[in-house]
């Protein structure tokens, strides 16, 4: 369980992201964000989720609404990610987990039997104010940047 609740701040963090770019939560003050995990670059489910949030990005900046993507890739391949399908938002480098750990994303999950420890494709809605106002976890991709969207309206 995270160390944060609804309604209640989110802690300002600090992370390297695409663009050669430091980025904070207390930057996007004024503004609401949607700070979306996801497990791996250049995976179908990932690109997916990316180029849905990428597609509707109009529709989020009317409603005063960032969108920065979280995975423990590194910034190249970030950079190279979102240069192959234009994401206008920004990919933040995990690597330590910093983030990862903050928002409780990291679960045991399985694959062809074997165990890792992985991202769970995860989502979180900050409001203007820093304060938490959505979770999902869990997420299955299709219609899930919509749903973000209709919850971004609510702000």
């Amino acid at each position: 369980m995270s160390s944060f609740e609804l309604g209640k701040p989110v802690p300002d963090f600090e992370a390297q992201a695409t663009g050669n770019q430091t980025v904070r939560l207390s930057d996007f003050r004024g503004k609401n964000l949607v700070l979306y995990f996801y497990p791996k670059d250049n995976t179908p489910g990932c690109t997916t989720e990316g180029q849905d949030f990428r597609d509707r990005m109009d529709a989020f900046a009317e409603l005063n609404t960032d969108i920065l993507g979280v995975s423990r890739d590194g910034l190249r391949a970030h950079e190279n990610f979102r240069a192959k399908h234009d994401f206008p938002f920004h990919l933040i480098s995990d690597k330590d987990e910093t983030l990862c750990k903050l928002f409780d994303v990291i679960k045991l999950k399985k694959l062809y039997g074997k165990e890792y420890l992985g991202i769970d494709r995860s989502t979180f809605l900050i409001d203007g104010d820093g304060l938490l106002r959505n979770v999902w976890r869990s997420v299955k991709v299709k219609g899930h940047a919509d749903e973000v969207l209709e919850a971004a309206k609510t702000l």
